[in-house]
């Protein structure tokens, strides 16, 4: 039997900007229920959870973590999470299996870019969420900021339960206005006091904002409010409860992480307001079915993360959704069928894995080698059909070649980057016929710089990675003429066949052509984009009918190898007029190659036309360092498109080539300090300047040349 029941299981999520102190916090957790007997810390690169060797060399969370304390009767599941914004797809999973969120806020820098984007997230979850104010012993600690900037950006739904009497280095006292109460802390811990009277005034009017904000969400409550003038401590803890899981209310506490002042309580709260998992609105299946945490109810489980553990396999991290999970039981995956058997449940605490034989509904835990599941697989009870929603996962914003450093090992870096892949939904590798490499799509550098490590220490593969090549298209601006005529003569049959051919810049409602009889007509959506209208306006016979499908072909093959730098052509019209054939000689080869080559002249006479891809970027930066990022934008032939408030920050909108974009990343955390995000995403094509249009022709006929020579 689970040591634990449904009601009292806890899952919170540590949330925020890098540097606020997530890890810390957990640290203090862990400390506070005994599960660790002294505290680790960043510095020392001892803390439980960042273990691992590359998150111990850099000084920061790159992967989400999974830890438990056992506190007062309760199980309370921690997820420690990452804060810089190349890791956001561990925050997001690990936003999914919560049922509570703890945003850090460093007291030194307030509302930072990184808080913004995560609550993002946050607001599309509808997660239950505490703030919490740390660093509130550092000099430069603001608690009052800190308080205005939360209220800026998330709304008045932020209420203080909790003041430091005093801040920076003398920080030891905390007021707490929910339970009318002053906890002060020493060496050897804390102690409840009295509120002192020089504090009264200022408890007392935070503590009517507090009991105000409860009870405005419950009409029952308000009700009671208004007839005692007061709400007691129980009517507080179920408004509380009530009004976070509507996600209307979000009590703000007071910490010092690396002092430990302030954990215990925030646990308090944790296990005595906080909502269960079955106290939370019940899971939607993708059939829109409601599937509520019932420990009694069907097993039902989702995968949130694998991780590849080396000779030990693939880790699987789940969370229980219905049901009770026990060992040796067989789950079904919806999505391959496959029926997996849990050989071994786990806890987890970091890098420990402790065996359960039973997980109940609500809780978190991990098991190995599930032969076919993955991340964001439902598996369920025989005779059930329960799929969850899956996450969601954002676009990358990076992008470039990888390849091994020796020959022969093509096939190892793609195991490789299938593993990579596994673990990591927010990693997407291409391998693209178009530009003849292989790619690794990303969220930023940092990110990158993780994928290449796992890579050279856990897979033993030397890579290296290069600028990705661009994506140019070709078109042409004009009308031009051009016939070709292909003879080869070798003895016995030969060769033959000559394709007289207009070409024409195509445009969605063209009319069709004057100057011929069209016999008939057929428009391509190619593949990359655009379209290729052809028109067989052959008359008298010139060319029989059964070789414009070859005539086709060789213009689509030249389409596919663009005549100006090898690009993709599109949205060309052609029109096929005249020509001649040979009665033993004209065969579909001829009239492929006589095709080909007519399209060829022509395009080069048309006045061709490079497009190269354009982005649209959005950087989200504060207010003083908008110059800066423009400048920056700038200097990359960007259009800035516009500048919007966000809160404290601002949003630059602007349209970038792809090909200007190339160490963006790196650039933007260099010029901010880390303190600006930026998305991008495809826009249009549009033509390239005629000075670059110029030189990358000049390119092509180079390599051109170096290929034949």
């Amino acid at each position: 039997m689970a040591d634990f029941d449904t009601s009292h299981v806890k899952n919170i999520v540590l949330l925020g900007h890098a540097g606020s102190g997530k890890t810390t916090l957990a640290e203090c957790m862990l400390f506070e229920a005994g599960i660790i007997s002294r505290r680790g810390s960043i510095a020392e690169r001892n803390t439980t959870g960042d273990y691992h060797e590359l998150e111990q060399d850099r000084g920061n969370s790159i992967f989400s973590k999974l830890l438990h304390a056992k506190w007062r009767g309760y199980k309370i599941n921690i997820v420690d999470t990452p804060g810089y914004d190349d890791f956001v797809g561990e925050v997001i999973s690990a936003l999914r299996v919560a049922d509570t969120g703890v945003m850090l806020l460093n007291a030194t820098t307030g509302v930072e870019v990184g808080t913004d984007i995560i609550w993002e997230y946050t607001e599309k979850f509808k997660t239950p969420m505490i703030f919490a104010v740390n660093k509130l012993d550092d000099d430069q600690a603001d608690f009052d900021t800190t308080v205005a900037e939360a209220k800026s950006h998330f709304g008045s739904k932020v209420v203080v339960v909790q003041y430091p009497r005093q801040q920076g280095a003398g920080f030891h006292e905390i007021i707490d206005v929910l339970r009318m109460t002053l906890y002060k802390f020493n060496y050897n811990g804390g102690e409840k006091l009295p509120i002192p009277d020089d504090e009264k005034a200022r408890a007392e009017v935070l503590h009517k904002e507090l009991v105000e904000a409860v009870a405005s969400n419950d009409e029952s409550l308000m009700e009671k409010y208004f007839d005692k003038g007061e709400l007691d401590e129980d009517e507080m803890k179920e408004g509380i409860k009530k009004a976070m899981i509507n996600h209307d209310l979000f009590p703000l506490f007071c910490l010092s992480g690396v002092r430990n002042m302030g954990s215990g309580r925030l646990m308090g709260f944790i296990d005595n307001v906080c909502p269960s998992a079955n106290e939370m609105p019940p899971q939607k299946t993708k059939r829109g079915d409601e599937l509520p945490c019932d420990a009694n109810g069907p097993a039902c489980i989702f995968i949130y993360k694998t991780v590849n553990e080396p000779h030990v396999g693939e880790l699987s991290f789940f969370k229980v959704y219905s049901g009770t999970v026990k060992s040796g039981m067989e789950l079904e995956n919806e999505s391959t069928g496959v029926t997996e058997k849990m050989n071994q449940l786990f806890l987890v605490e970091g890098n420990k894995r402790t065996i359960t034989n039973e997980l109940v509904a609500g809780d978190i835990g991990a098991t190995l080698k599930l032969k076919n599941t993955h991340v964001n697989n439902t598996l369920h009870a025989r005779g059930r059909n329960y799929e969850l929603n899956a996450i969601e996962f954002p676009p990358p914003n990076v992008s470039v070649a990888i390849e091994p450093t020796k020959k022969g090992e093509e096939e190892k870096l793609s195991q490789a980057l299938h593993q990579l892949r596994e673990e990591d939904p927010t990693l997407l590798v291409e391998v693209s016929s178009e530009l003849k490499q292989t790619l690794i799509h990303c969220q930023g550098d940092m990110h990158l710089a993780v994928a290449k490590w796992k890579i050279e220490h856990i897979h033993k593969l030397e890579v290296k990675f290069t600028k990705p090549r661009i994506p140019y298209r070709e078109t042409i601006r004009k009308m031009a003429d051009a016939n070709y005529r292909h003879k080869k003569q070798s003895g016995g049959a030969g060769q033959f066949g000559e394709v007289y051919m207009r070409i024409e810049p195509w445009y969605e409602g063209m009319p069709e052509p004057k100057d011929f009889t069209v016999r008939g007509r057929d428009t391509y959506e190619l593949d990359w984009g655009g379209k290729l209208v052809f028109y067989n306006c052959i008359v008298g016979g010139a060319i029989d009918a059964r070789f414009l499908p070859s005539i086709l072909k060789g213009v689509m093959e030249k389409m596919q190898n663009g005549p100006l730098t090898g690009s993709y052509a599109r949205d060309i019209r052609v029109c096929v007029y005249d020509g001649k054939m040979h009665p033993v000689d004209s065969n579909d080869i001829s009239f492929k190659i006589a095709g080909l080559q007519a399209f060829r002249q022509a395009f080069q006479q048309a006045d061709p036309q490079i497009l190269e891809p354009i982005y649209t970027v959005e950087v989200l930066c504060p207010d003083d360092l908008t110059g800066s990022v423009m400048g920056d934008l700038q200097s990359r032939r960007a259009i800035v498109e516009g500048i919007d408030s966000e809160g404290h920050f601002q949003k630059v909108i602007a349209k970038v080539p792809l090909a200007e974009m190339d160490g963006y990343s790196s650039s933007l955390r260099s010029i901010t300090q880390g303190r600006a995000k930026f998305k991008s995403r495809f826009h249009e094509y549009s033509p390239v300047p005629f000075e670059l249009q110029r030189k990358l022709i000049d390119e092509y006929s180079k390599t051109q040349k170096e290929e034949y020579a």
